[in-house]
């Protein structure tokens, strides 16, 4: 009986596989169906056939498809086992993260650990374990979702019922189960690395959770002595030093070999991490060496006398190693978060001899006499701001280098005194507060308050060579540009045309501000309020506040960025107009496509701050809908006496998009003449032939009248009216006036000049001359020109050049006194003989 089913099945098979080819004989016919589509038809047919028998629930296709696809996974899982899992980095150093949490668990519980910079260090070494810690973390379950997915994938496989079933096919049972075999087989040992992986993993994960807590723990102790000690530190922590006790501190010797022990870890624990940051550093130093050697070598280049030019950057140019120390050694301190104090240390030391030197070179010798006193000082200084612990030496040796830096600040401030201007400027002030910091120091020290006092007297030194330090840096920096602007004057880039003055007196203000927050931030960095000022201004600035109660909050943070933002946008506005103006300096034969480029300014300008409008309210925060507030504000404020303002603006826009006058044109309005110097938002400048500025508000040049010579070329019509003598022959007038015109290479020859016959007047014959300037700066010249040459032509050729005449003849009645006078004179003159003189003798003789 099962022999007869299995014929029949077969006989079945048969006849549907030869239904299916006739199918696909009946399909090849058919264009709308392809060759592909046939096929997987007929496999589709086959596979619904073998479900039916019951005799497998998978098709030898499937069947394939299932073994192959589990290959290429077991392989790419594989792959993934052999080049992804890799922590022999973190297996191999987590060990020395467990050891350092049982060497500084007993340092913190400690009592004579009672320094600010020691409990400073050991934050810092903490800080930096948990951000190694994170990456780890991160690292690790990274990795541990990948072991999760391979496992899923594997438990995937193994509960796959498709590869659970024999298929009756003998051979096909056959390959399938030497197939099968090899998954298998590939499954139990993938299952197990993985597993193994997935356990190890574990572990490790274990292990870096527990250093993590642990670290943090530390940590939250640390914070806490930290401001306990802050508390501490203005109470009296130690006994007069009058009264000093034995037991008060540590032993100095005991004191001096913790500190070296636990510096010298410090600085070998920094020097192995922020390669980056340290190259920073040395592309500072480098940078600014090139940057001056380049200027300077393009100067002897293209300059006669380039001697002149260095006399002016007496720094850079003689001193231009020293320049980049002190630049370099200035700024990278602000390049790490908290970095060990021997790192600070190190980079001050080398930053105040740097200083010394330069001022041995370039200043007075009572302010280099008095740098080199404070040098010796401040290498003291240094080195006990090293130590971890209190000892009684130190507390004198604080005191006696507080009290030696009074005393040499004050005898040299008595001489500054005499001389202020022979020495750096602000000597005075910053002696005054030096001396002022010393003291404060000198009082906290005697009265127990040894660990404020000691901050003080650091700071004061600091904060006096850095103040230094600052100054040089601005007179470099501008020393520098002033070098890249001389070696670029005689190329024909835009740097060529800049005002070095100009640039100077804008460019040293901001160079001053930046100089001076970024010496208020080294001085809370050398107070040890760093952290909290910088906490305190962030909860200032980002607390919300309301207006007046209403539902409309802001907070100070947001406001001093919009206002920032309005301020970059304004700068860059200017800037782009002040380059424009540079690149078009002595050129007052602008064609017609750059004074539209320079017009082209206005649209740039606007753009530009309505772009930083845009980008202000965005990186502030502000609603948008809010700005509807600002809008109908706006609106009520143009109500109430803005609408000249505003007319102005847009008269401004209209000036921008229509052109009717651009930068470069010689214009009248209102009486006023001259060429257009800038097209501003609100108003634009005038300057007039005699020097003067004239400022007219745009809505002027919509509103009035405005004659524009050069709107479309630079040419202007020059006329003259020249009289001559009644008499004179009016052609050779004609053409002594045209020889004269074509005389002048000068004068335009199309339109051609003309002579014309103008009017008949009461004394002369008048002609009008008529001719054309190519350039309306030059038409007066011109002008002038053709008038001489035209006066010298009539006086060699003896054409007289009338001038108005009159003859007024008096008529008076004859019994007028004065008739009555001129008779009795003339009778007189008659009835006296004329007498010869020796002077005039006689018409007979």
């Amino acid at each position: 009986m099962h022999k007869l089913f299995r014929v029949t099945a077969y006989s079945l098979l048969i006849l549907i596989l030869f239904s299916g080819a006739d199918t696909l004989a009946q399909t090849k016919k058919k264009k709308s169906r392809s060759v592909r589509d046939s096929l997987r038809a007929a496999i589709l047919s086959r596979d619904s056939m073998m479900r039916s028998l019951k005799r497998s629930d998978t098709s030898t296709n499937n069947l394939l498809q299932k073994v192959e696809y589990y290959t290429s996974a077991f392989n790419q899982i594989k792959t993934n086992l052999s080049k992804k899992i890799d922590t022999v980095d973190i297996s191999t150093q987590l060990p020395s993260y467990e050891r350092r949490v049982n060497l500084i668990k007993p340092l913190i519980d400690n009592d004579k650990s009672s320094t600010l910079r020691y409990l400073y260090a050991i934050r810092d070494i903490l800080t930096r374990s948990v951000d190694q810690l994170d990456l780890w973390q991160d690292q690790l379950a990274d990795i541990n979702s990948k072991l999760v997915q391979n496992q899923t994938d594997l438990n995937s496989i193994s509960r796959d019922s498709v590869l659970k079933i024999l298929p009756a096919d003998s051979s096909l049972a056959t390959t399938f189960l030497i197939q099968k075999i090899a998954i298998d087989s590939k499954y139990h040992k993938l299952d197990t690395v993985n597993k193994k992986l997935m356990v190890k993993i574990g572990l490790l994960q274990n292990r870096t959770s527990s250093v993590y807590i642990a670290i943090l723990d530390l940590k939250d102790q640390i914070d806490f002595k930290i401001r306990d000690f802050s508390i501490r530190a203005f109470s009296a922590e130690y006994s007069n030093i009058w009264a000093m006790k034995a037991d008060e501190g540590s032993d100095f010797k005991t004191a001096f070999t913790a500190t070296a022990t636990m510096n010298s870890k410090l600085f070998n624990f920094f020097i192995g991490r922020d390669i980056f940051i340290h190259l920073s550093g040395l592309v500072i130093l480098l940078g600014f060496l090139f940057w001056v050697y380049s200027s300077r070598k393009r100067i002897i280049k293209t300059n006669d006398s380039p001697e002149t030019i260095f006399d002016q950057a007496k720094y850079v140019i003689k001193y231009p190693l020293v320049s980049s120390c002190i630049l370099a050694f200035t700024l990278l301190p602000n390049f790490y978060d908290h970095p060990p104090v021997v790192v600070l240390e190190t980079f001050f030391i080398i930053l105040i001899v740097a200083l010394l030197y330069l001022a041995k070179k370039t200043c007075a010798k009572p302010l280099f006499n008095y740098l080199l006193w404070l040098f010796i000082l401040t290498n003291i200084y240094c080195l006990s701001n090293l130590f971890i612990q209190v000892t009684n030496a130190d507390r004198v040796v604080i005191l006696l280098l507080a009290i030696a830096s009074v005393y040499i600040s004050i005898r040299f401030l008595a001489t500054v005194r005499k001389a202020p201007a022979d020495y750096l400027p602000h000597t005075g002030l910053v002696l005054k507060t030096f001396i002022f910091l010393e003291a404060i120091s000198i009082i906290c020290n005697l009265f127990g308050r040894f660990s404020l006092a000691k901050i003080v007297g650091v700071t004061a030194v600091h904060s006096l060579w850095l103040a230094m330090a600052m100054y040089y840096i601005v007179q470099m920096l501008m020393e520098a540009l002033f070098l890249q602007l001389e070696a670029s004057k005689n190329s024909n880039n835009l740097t060529s045309y800049i005002d070095f003055q100009l640039l100077k007196n804008k460019f040293r203000s901001v160079l001053a501000v930046l100089a001076s927050l970024l010496w208020l931030v080294m001085f809370t960095q050398n107070m040890n309020i760093e952290d909290s000022v910088f906490t305190h201004i962030e909860d200032f600035l980002t607390a919300n506040r309301s207006i007046g109660g209403t539902n409309t909050q802001f907070t100070f943070q947001s406001v001093i960025i919009f206002v920032a933002v309005i301020w970059l946008s304004s700068i860059t506005s200017k800037i782009i107009s002040y380059l424009y103006d540079v690149s078009a300096k002595h050129k007052h034969d602008m064609d017609v496509l750059k004074k539209k480029n320079r017009t082209s300014t206005l649209l740039i300008r606007i753009g530009v701050i309505a772009i930083g409008f845009f980008l202000a309210v965005a990186a502030s925060g502000v609603p948008i809908d809010k700005i509807t507030i600002i809008i109908s504000a706006f609106g009520i404020g143009i109500g109430f006496g803005l609408q000249n303002i505003v007319n102005n603006l847009v008269s401004g826009l209209i000036l921008a998009f229509e052109k009717p006058i651009q930068v470069g044109d010689i214009i009248e309005v209102d009486s006023r003449s001259g060429t257009i110097l800038d097209i501003g938002i609100r108003a634009s400048k005038i300057a007039t032939s005699d020097g003067a500025e004239v400022i007219i508000p745009n809505g002027d040049l919509i509103s009035h009248h405005v004659i524009n010579w050069t709107l479309s070329n630079n040419n202007r019509r020059v006329e003259l009216v020249i009289g001559a003598a009644y008499g004179v022959n009016i052609e050779k007038v004609k053409g002594l006036l045209n020889d004269v015109l074509q005389a002048h290479t000068d004068i335009m020859q199309n339109p051609a000049p003309s002579v014309l016959l103008h009017n008949l007047s009461e004394s002369s014959v008048d002609f009008r001359v008529l001719f054309w300037a190519a350039d309306i700066n030059t038409w007066t010249t011109l002008k002038g020109s053709v008038l001489t040459d035209i006066y010298d032509a009539f006086n060699r050729e003896g054409i007289e050049i009338p001038y108005p005449q009159q003859d007024v003849h008096l008529l008076l009645p004859p019994d007028s006194p004065l008739v009555k006078a001129q008779d009795k004179e003339k009778e007189s003159k008659k009835a006296k003989p004329e007498e010869p003189t020796a002077d005039r003798p006689d018409q007979d003789q």
